[in-house]
């Protein structure tokens, strides 16, 4: 049978629902702008604070969730499995609300950054948000609704920026926690994953789950045609299937009995039905290691691209490389000009493919970077040259780079795996994030900023090579189509070889 046309009140509600469970990503977004505004005031003798911020502890102001993010990521599969996606997303959501109450309430500065240490528990929680909404959307605009968890991360920033330059310090702080708060009334309303609640075996609460999705009626044939392709997702036949050493053809034909008959008998001609742990299962299976490999491969390389270090130094960085433009106004622009991009992103991704993206704006943000590198060590051009190139590189990264693997991370792997596979992933760009702002911090006074933008350049064109030669498309493709593509990609290089 095949799939099922979308319903314009399913498309509605698909889009508001995730829409809701990407503001989660706003919240950390306003994490990530807070410091830029607020960081020169920090620092100077006539601070909010109880005493100025050193250089280490500014440092730490921007850099402390992306550590709280790596410690709590590993419990992000934890969570999803015995929570579920929609109360574990709730629960991800608590850490900002207790971080701004905190910092309302204290002038003292190692709290402060206990507190932005401690939300970053929060921001861990990304890794739920892309699972949710991959499992609550229709294939044929899973990756668009995917790119709402880095759109909203944009708005988040551009609130954040344009409270900073409307509200005194402490009207900012409030506005943050009330909109912080927000975020749990709105999941409130939502219905748990139905891919969730057919793992626990609850296919009645799956079946009501998907009416509220997809606008099918209980009885529907639509209705049992989405509980038999779950039915075939969580079937360990599949992988099964993708484990043994038959040529691509033979392969490809057992997937085609696999989804005409609902189930299959694996190679070997016994039935799999025994249940294994995650890490087992990931470990034998061939697709879902390669898939991990690819994401956490595209996710570092996305990270290191520096695009990150721009948005959190934003203010000081537009006041370096643009001292007469003002400061406020500028980033508020790269915040819209983020946003824009992004957006563009989540409707052209389903046009044009995962992989032509990613490799295209990888390729363009390293011309970008590495003009922006030499303009401003060489200073060729006037200061609205610089801005109108770092609005560019940021554009450029964002349309693609910045995107394609947070959307590969929710919709590339099997529900076996997906938690843990996406708290790994989620975990490296944790990781990743820390090391860059923190090497950013260090490598300006030493090298420069034009050098430092130079060597983003390099990373950007490393991005692209990598996107084009072992990134494998997936627009529009079920979850088992998915896995043949990783395992037709494995077995052509091991021919070749």
């Amino acid at each position: 049978m095949e799939a099922e046309k979308l319903k314009p009140a399913a498309f509605a509600t698909q889009v508001i629902a995730a829409m809701a469970i990407a503001y989660l990503t706003s919240l950390t977004g306003f994490i990530s702008a807070w410091p830029s505004y607020t960081v020169t005031n920090f620092m100077s003798n006539d601070t909010h604070l109880s005493a100025p911020m050193t250089p280490i502890q500014n440092s730490l102001l921007g850099s402390l969730p992306n550590v709280g993010a790596l410690i709590a990521t590993p419990l992000c599969g934890y969570a999803m499995d015995k929570l579920g996606r929609k109360y574990a997303a709730m629960l991800f959501g608590l850490p900002y609300v207790l971080c701004w109450a905190i910092i309302i309430l204290t002038d003292n500065v190692h709290l402060i950054l206990f507190a932005m240490g401690a939300v970053g528990f929060g921001a861990a929680g990304q890794a739920v948000s892309s699972v949710f909404i991959c499992e609550i959307a229709h294939d044929s605009i899973r990756g668009g609704l995917a790119s709402f968890c880095v759109s909203g991360y944009y708005v988040g920033i551009l609130v954040s920026y344009v409270l900073g330059g409307r509200l005194p310090y402490r009207g900012v702080l409030r506005a943050h926690l009330a909109l912080s708060a927000l975020y749990l009334a709105l999941l409130a309303l939502l219905r748990e994953s139905p891919v969730y609640l057919m793992q626990r075996g609850r296919e009645k609460e799956a079946m009501e789950s998907i009416k509220f999705y997809r606008r099918y009626s209980i009885t529907s044939k639509e209705m049992a045609h989405e509980i038999a392709k779950l039915k075939q997702a969580l079937d360990p036949c599949l992988d099964k299937i993708l484990r043994g050493d038959e040529e691509i053809e033979v392969v490809e034909e057992l997937l085609k009995n696999y989804k005409s008959q609902g189930k299959v008998t694996t190679l070997g001609g016994s039935t799999a039905s025994q249940q294994t742990t995650a890490w087992r299962f990931l470990w034998e299976s061939k697709s879902s290691k390669r898939a991990l490999l690819t994401v956490i491969v595209l996710m570092s390389l996305s990270i290191l691209m520096g695009s990150l270090a721009l948005q959190i130094y934003a203010e000081p960085l537009m006041r370096e490389a643009a001292p007469s433009v003002p400061s406020n106004l500028a980033t508020i622009l790269l915040a819209v000009d983020l946003l824009i991009a992004s957006l563009i992103c989540g409707v052209v991704v389903e046009r044009y493919g995962r992989k032509p993206l990613m490799t295209y704006s990888a390729l363009t943000s390293a011309v970008f970077a590495l003009l922006l590198g030499v303009q401003l060590q060489l200073n060729f051009f006037s200061h609205w040259v610089t801005v109108g190139i770092i609005y560019g590189y940021t554009f450029a990264y964002t349309i693609g780079a910045a995107t394609v693997p947070f959307i590969l991370t929710a919709e590339v792997f099997l529900p076996e795996v997906r938690g843990l596979c996406n708290s790994i992933c989620m975990g490296c760009m944790w990781l990743m994030n820390f090391v860059i702002v923190v090497v950013f911090n260090l490598s300006v006074p030493v090298f420069g900023l034009g050098m430092v933008f130079c060597f983003f350049a390099l990373v950007c064109f490393i991005g692209a090579v990598y996107s084009h030669l072992c990134l494998p498309e997936t627009k529009g493709l079920s979850t088992d189509e998915i896995q043949f593509q990783f395992y037709k990609q494995k077995k052509r290089k091991s021919l070749a070889a």
